[in-house]
């Protein structure tokens, strides 16, 4: 017997990870300037670690309840008010490992087997192997750079059918930096209300948009919160990656759902890192304000340096990625970042790694200090230069 013949067939053919793929082969290589993960080079504040700390100094290593710390819960309701004006109890918080789990528990929980679920294109890696995995059918919608990588009402609309159940909403996006105000979101939630249609709500980056104008949740909208799922966590906004802290904000009818699963593959999200975040949502504002203000800043000059050799980009909102196009160079995305990588030792992401329709285009973080920002676009130059692009 071979087991790899039992294995899962969904599984089987889940293509792995093309972030992953990139960063470890990076990591293999000497003097690599990376700008290929989604990781704050900040450490999380004193002040939160120190809380994780102190409950492990008391002892308080115990399992928590499975909705998470309830004044964790209380704390996440407060803070979802205080910043983007949402009403929530603490009954409808669920406390996950990450905001990744956060979206598997939805996912899970509402989709059944033949759903459709839209997902915009490009976007984070995870939507459609976790839709698979539910037994739905992820559904790809385009988004473009000359809509500012926007969801266009007609073309959604054109995408549904009587199959379709949700749709994915991950704004501020990954891979773009795209941000759907509140005008945008407008007729995207007409559609939704009109079709019935629930809402997972990726915001994952709500608190890193830039300019006078915050993030609004499309929960906020009218009709609406009844039909969303907000997904969320610490990793970004307070630097807390490796804590594995996120939350689902749900009706509780939603909520329930995810909970049963929730309890029976994870039991609870880690004690240590509750504790650090009831500290991080209570006393955190400043450094998020401290940390936009820098991420602004490497934005600002990350878009003037690819702007000027060549490399046309549009202008992200939100989140801490850039999207250049490289379709003027004549190469592939996959192999415009292997060649940038094994030529000028700079690790960026293909775009297609995002889906069919970021072909062209490249992913650079710029949540890496400005030194490895300023190394790695000179690098960058050079590869353009020598592709006679500059």
């Amino acid at each position: 017997m071979s087991i790899s013949d039992k294995i899962n067939r969904t599984v089987a053919g889940m293509k792995p990870s093309g972030i992953r793929r990139f960063f470890d082969l990076a990591y293999t290589m000497e003097d690599v300037v990376s700008l290929g993960i989604g990781e704050p080079d900040f450490v999380t504040p004193w002040h939160i670690r120190d809380a994780g700390i102190y409950s492990l100094e008391k002892g308080m290593t115990v399992y928590t309840p499975n909705r998470g710390l309830p004044a964790l819960q209380e704390k996440v309701a407060e803070y979802l008010d205080r910043r983007f004006c949402l009403s929530y109890a603490p009954d409808e918080v669920l406390i996950t490992v990450g905001g990744s789990e956060a979206i598997d528990l939805a996912v899970r929980a509402l989709i059944e087997p033949g759903d459709e679920v839209i997902v915009p294109e490009p976007c984070f890696v995870c939507y459609d192997p976790i839709t698979r995995l539910a037994g739905g059918v992820p559904v790809p919608l385009e988004t473009l750079a000359e809509d500012g990588f926007r969801i266009r009402a007609d073309l959604l609309e054109s995408k549904l059918t009587p199959r379709t159940k949700a749709l994915i909403l991950p704004y501020p996006n990954n891979p773009t930096g795209a941000v759907m105000h509140r005008e945008h979101l407008e007729p995207i939630a007409e559609i939704c209300r009109r079709h019935d249609l629930i809402v997972i709500s990726d915001e994952i980056y709500g608190e890193l948009t830039y300019g006078d104008r915050r993030h609004v949740s499309i929960a906020s909208l009218p009709g609406m919160r009844e039909r969303t799922v907000i997904v969320s966590g610490l990793s970004k906004s307070h630097a807390m990656t490796g804590w594995r802290i996120g939350y689902a904000a749900a009706p509780a009818e939603a909520i329930k759902p995810m909970t049963k699963i929730h309890q029976f593959a994870i039991m609870c999200a880690p004690s240590t890192s509750q504790y650090a975040a009831i500290e991080a949502l209570s006393a955190g504002d400043e450094d998020i304000e401290d940390m936009r203000e820098q991420y602004d800043g490497r934005r600002k000059y990350m878009l003037e340096e690819l702007r000027r050799m060549g490399l046309p980009c549009f202008e992200p909102e939100g989140a801490f990625y850039m999207f250049p196009d490289i379709r003027g160079t004549g190469l592939t995305s996959e192999e415009f970042c292997r060649r940038l990588l094994t030529e000028q030792r700079v690790a960026v992401i293909p775009g297609d790694a995002f889906g069919a329709s970021g072909e062209g285009f490249v992913r650079c973080s710029y949540a890496y200090s400005i030194q490895a920002i300023a190394t790695a676009l000179e690098r960058i130059e050079r590869f353009m230069r020598s592709l006679g692009a500059v």
